[in-house]
Order: structure tokens, then C-alpha cells, then sequence
């Protein structure tokens, strides 16, 4: 059996690269600070050091004993922002907390503004069918416009709300609003026929949760 040994900035800077360098991470023990990476589009000025203040997402994390991951307002380190905190264990107790700090991606209109070719064009999420990573872009497929946009899939996942949004594929996000009929497939997975008669793949590893969600 190989044993691996990993310290915290390493494990902070492997974790880092599942993300875009717009995400800053964190890691703490159960009531500080213990590391810090900041990222260009956001930065919490954490410090090692600092106590896990009530009311953060990786004090709620801890708290809970679970995944925590929602939008936070500007009232603790003066800017708003998305935060995914997923608690860790060391000797059957909670020992610390891993946290994702996303930039706000959209404000009040809920909108995704999606590059076109000579304009950008803002899609209210409701008429957003769906968004699908390909060729290294992400595209973001709407009822009257498709575009890029600069966010990863794993970045849409956690941002948009959950109600109407699900993961069913490493390559695509659907709305559920815009699914027109679900279709068996090979190997227990779906296909998706979306609004526009585009069909959607529901892969494997994500066919469980996906019917477990839509109830079928």
C-alpha cells in the first residue's frame, strides 16, 4: 500500500485546478483559518490565522456537518459572493473545512450574458434550454440566442439555482423547464428532448440522481 502525503498548500493548489482562476479557495480547522488562496476576480482577505466568523459559509459548513453552498451578501468581508464550504473528518470528529469562493455571476435580472458574435446578449435564465461545454467553450443555448460565455460547466453547476438547472452530463446543464420528453437509452441512461428538438444525453453516473430529482 503507498501512503501519500499531501500539505495543505499542495492540497489547496491540486483542488484549485478543478477550478478557473477566478475561484479563491480556503482551508480551515474547526475555528481558523489555516490557508488561503485568493483568486483575480475575487479576494476575501482571509489570513491564516483568522477565526471561522459566524454567519460565513465555512462556519455553516462546520455547524452542519454537511455541504454547504449559497450566495452571501457583502455584510461579513464587505463583498457578496457564491460559496461551496464541504466539511472534512480526522478521527471520526469534524476537523476542518474545505471552501470554493465564487464571484457573484448574475445580479437582480437573473440573467447570463452570453458573447454573440458582435454583441453581448443577456438571456433571463427562464428562457435559458441549456448549457453544454465543448471544444474547451461553454455555450449557453437559449430560446432566441446562443453564445459563449467565460465560466466553466462546474462554475454553472454550483451557481445557477438549483429548482430548475441540473447537472446530467460532464458536458451539459438543461433546464428542466425545457424538457419536452425524457427517452430510455442504453445502460440505464436517458436522452433528453429539449424545446428546441435538440437531444440531451443523461450519462450514467448522473441517470440516479436525475430521476431521483425529476421522480420517475
Amino acid at each position: 500500500m503507498i501512503k501519500i502525503s499531501l500539505n495543505a498548500h499542495v492540497l489547496i493548489d491540486v483542488i484549485g485546478e478543478l477550478f478557473s482562476d477566478e475561484t479563491s479557495l480556503a482551508l480551515s480547522d474547526a475555528n481558523n483559518y489555516v490557508y488561503y488562496r485568493p483568486s483575480k476576480r475575487i479576494d476575501l482577505k482571509i489570513q491564516p490565522g483568522d477565526p471561522v466568523v459566524e454567519g460565513t459559509i465555512t462556519h455553516k459548513a462546520l455547524k452542519s456537518k454537511q455541504k454547504v453552498s449559497e450566495y452571501m451578501d457583502r455584510d461579513i468581508f464587505g463583498v457578496p459572493y457564491y460559496g461551496m464550504a464541504v466539511p472534512y473528518q480526522a478521527g471520526g470528529e469534524i476537523a476542518g473545512c474545505v471552501t470554493a469562493i465564487f464571484p457573484t455571476l448574475t445580479n437582480a435580472l437573473s440573467v447570463i450574458t452570453v458573447k454573440g458574435n458582435d454583441e453581448w446578449i443577456p438571456i433571463k435564465y427562464e428562457h435559458v434550454l441549456y448549457i453544454e461545454a465543448k471544444a474547451r467553450k461553454t455555450f449557453v443555448v437559449g430560446e432566441s440566442h446562443t453564445g459563449t460565455h467565460k465560466y466553466s460547466l462546474n462554475e454553472f453547476d454550483f451557481l445557477l439555482p438549483a429548482s430548475s438547472f441540473i447537472r446530467c452530463h460532464r458536458s451539459f446543464i438543461v433546464n428542466i423547464n425545457h424538457i419536452q420528453a425524457i427517452y430510455p437509452d442504453t445502460h440505464s441512461t436517458f436522452l433528453l428532448k429539449m424545446n428546441d428538438d435538440s437531444m440531451i444525453p443523461v450519462s450514467q453516473s448522473h441517470s440516479s440522481y436525475f430521476r431521483k430529482l425529476l421522480g420517475f
